[in-house]
């Protein structure tokens, strides 16, 4: 069986995080999206909320499974027996991040081989940070991440501060 791991962080899931899991669902048998907890960062979303997001995403994918990570993706991927790391690329940009990443966890395990799957055209400029910027200042944000988790978003903002947010 071929597993994947499609590692981020996931604050907000966008619809370009979710192309990529579909994607990557009929190319592997079994596809984890490893949401990354990191100390470094405070999200807008907790990592079980993240978790639960993901989850409404996924549910009609039968072999996409989500879990949370802390520490190095290599030892998740050991833990989870999977053997290839799926990364989406939107620009050069992201490729030189991403190249170097994937240089660091091969030295790591030279069995673990990272797969880049290129953004759809339409998702190129989607971020989870725009989308937050996006619905913290009222505006749209429809077709940028899946309609399931959009009052999710919403509300989450809305109790983080008196935003006027755009509703549906």
């Amino acid at each position: 069986m071929k597993r994947a791991v499609y590692p981020g962080s996931f604050d907000p899931i966008t619809n370009g995080h979710l192309d990529i899991i579909s994607r990557a669902s009929k190319v592997f048998d079994e596809v984890i999206v490893g949401v990354l907890i990191n100390p470094n960062k405070n999200g807008l979303f907790n990592i079980e909320e993240r978790v639960n997001l993901i989850q409404k995403c996924v549910k009609n994918f039968n072999n996409v499974k989500v879990e949370s990570f802390s520490g190095l993706l290599i030892n998740f991927m050991k833990n989870v027996e999977a053997t290839v790391i799926v990364k989406g690329l939107r620009a050069v940009s992201d490729f030189e991040y991403e190249f170097q990443m994937a240089l660091m966890n091969n030295k790591l395990n030279p069995n673990i081989e990272t797969v880049f799957m290129m953004t759809n055209a339409k998702y190129s400029y989607l971020s989870s940070s725009s989308v937050k910027q996006v619905a913290m200042f009222g505006g749209c944000i429809k077709d940028l991440v899946p309609d399931i988790i959009i009052n999710d978003i919403i509300n989450k903002l809305s109790k983080e501060g008196d935003n006027q947010l755009w509703k549906l």
